[in-house]
């Protein structure tokens, strides 16, 4: 390990230094890069290849678990230990940072539904549960508003929209986008917040003119909700966080990049046994 690191750093640092402080020979580690690489070596060189490019495809998001997953179907013998180390060892891991915001007003008039859920999260097919929240994401034009519907089958997201005001045409816009491609039938729950956007008499009657049951969370529990939760930390974690967005039409962009174009088709999902969303409602059909 300590001539891989020698041979690593003698870019940037003489390696009669390296050695001195490594507590190494020279002679030992001319000798150990006259060596040929091991079986097990050239195995690891293959496989970092392929972590490598999977890591850039996943947009440097992917950790072990899913990563081992990726290597796995492609038909590549690997365990999550041996993918963990060649990762660490090449230092590919993501940076997060954050900025907040609130996006919740429950100060209103507006009838409050009771909660259907309560906290009950599986759904056997899709369009029998849904569930919506609002977030947003910092731009240097300001701050950029995101509504999401996701569909908790299969954690699939079925109709966002953005907007650089919180107001409930935003809501509306994600809801109206579900509707027309899901087309579910009477029975769905659709599960919400309490905040003014989702009881709206307008987003309310949208609902009710599907056929769609009305459920709310309890009065500042965020647990209640908790699959939108965390899809938002997600996409936060994977891309809002490690990027500078210089407007929001830029971040618009990449927000449709991401949920269409990798979360719902792509992303391997824990909670779907690493399967994307997208995957796993075919696997279901």
């Amino acid at each position: 390990m300590k001539f891989r690191f020698i041979d690593v750093a003698k870019e940037e640092f003489p390696v009669t230094r390296l050695c001195q402080v490594l507590g190494v020979s020279q002679s030992g580690y001319f000798a150990w890069r006259s060596r040929p690489a091991s079986c097990r070596q050239r195995e690891d060189l293959v496989l970092l290849a392929h972590v490598r490019s999977a890591f850039i495809r996943s947009h440097e998001t992917y950790g072990s678990p899913r990563m081992t997953c990726e290597l796995q179907d492609k038909g590549l013998k690997v365990g999550r230990r041996r993918t963990a180390r060649l990762m660490r060892e090449n230092g590919l891991k993501a940076r997060q940072k954050r900025r907040f915001k609130r996006t919740t007003d429950s100060h209103h008039g507006f009838p409050i539904a009771p909660n259907l859920l309560e906290q009950d999260f599986s759904a056997e097919r899709p369009n029998e549960k849904w569930a919506a929240d609002i977030s947003y994401l910092w731009t240097n034009e300001g701050w950029l508003y995101l509504a999401v519907v996701l569909d908790l089958f299969a954690r699939r997201v079925v109709g966002w929209a953005v907007s650089d005001s919180l107001h409930k045409e935003l809501a509306l816009e994600a809801l109206r986008k579900a509707l027309a491609i899901r087309r579910p039938g009477e029975g769905l729950i659709h599960h919400a917040d309490r905040g003014s956007q989702y009881c709206s008499n307008e987003y309310q009657a949208a609902l009710k003119k599907h056929g769609i049951q009305i459920s709310m969370s309890g009065k500042g529990n965020c647990f209640d909700n908790a699959v939108v939760e965390t899809f938002f930390k997600t996409l936060k974690s994977e891309l809002v966080w490690r990027t500078v967005f210089e407007t929001r039409a830029e971040a618009k962009q990449a927000i449709g990049h991401y949920i269409d174009g990798f979360y719902n088709p792509v992303r391997r999902h824990s909670t779907l046994d690493y399967v994307s969303p997208v995957q796993f409602e075919r696997l279901a059909e």
